[in-house]
């Protein structure tokens, strides 16, 4: 099982890479009252890694109320 799951989140990593690799381009991306051009692969790069600690963190918190 522990196999599985790294081959999975191997896959998943490559994917993503590949996904950000083919977006450069800049694009314009707004966020409530602030706007900015920006290139495409690093609003793709952020977006992933805000999504990596946002599950991190939900992680940590689910384990912490699980013990208790």
């Amino acid at each position: 099982m522990r196999k599985i799951k790294l081959v999975v989140v191997l896959l998943l990593s490559f994917a993503l890479v590949m996904v950000v690799a083919q977006n450069t381009a800049p694009i314009e991306a707004r966020f409530l009252w602030l706007a900015a051009e920006i290139p495409a692969i690093l609003l793709l790069f952020l977006t992933a890694v805000g999504g990596f600690v946002v599950g991190i963190l939900t992680s940590l918190l689910v384990g912490r109320t699980r013990h208790k």
